[in-house]
């Protein structure tokens, strides 16, 4: 079967019905679209409400929110802790080994595993990596976060994430 061979199925295709062919057919003289008016007289583009604003453009554009509270943590896998070769994990010593960036707070995350004792000192760890830290005989330490009510986001306020 070729593509020029193909053809609708008996029945499914009416032809689109003439109006305006004089007043002896059905659909004659005003042809179906009453007497007078815009749209009597020319085509009216699909959502044209007559020179108000319309509903498209009314509507606003952006959904959603951005949460102005919201703390941004930079995770660190014990993977990556692993592969360090560090013995005390603080954020300074993540940033003298160029895993973190200055200043942020850091998160530790359960990916990979532990063979030696460590001694994590950070922001915030989930439960399954303090599972696994305490497992391998290390310890974790939660820091104090830099701020007592968190801080309003740093990101633009435009921005869907």
């Amino acid at each position: 079967m070729k593509i020029h061979d193909l053809k609708p199925a008996e029945g499914s295709r009416r032809r689109s019905k003439r109006v305006g062919r004089g007043i002896a057919g059905k659909g004659g003289k005003t042809a179906g679209r009453g007497t007078k008016g815009q749209r009597a007289r020319g085509t009216v583009p699909v959502g044209f409400e007559g020179g108000q604003l319309p509903l498209a453009i009314r509507a606003p554009k952006l959904r959603g929110f951005n949460n102005p509270f919201r703390v941004e943590y930079q995770a660190i896998n014990l993977d990556t802790i692993e592969e360090s070769g560090l013995t005390e994990v603080t954020p300074e010593t993540l940033l003298a080994k160029g895993l973190v960036g200055k200043g942020s707070l850091v998160k530790v995350l359960r990916r990979g595993s532990l063979t030696r004792a460590v001694t994590v000192k950070v922001h915030a760890c989930s439960r399954t990596a303090e599972a696994a830290i305490t497992d391998a005989g290390g310890t974790f330490e939660a820091l104090p976060l830099p701020f007592s009510v968190r801080p309003a986001f740093s990101g633009s306020a435009h921005t869907n994430r």
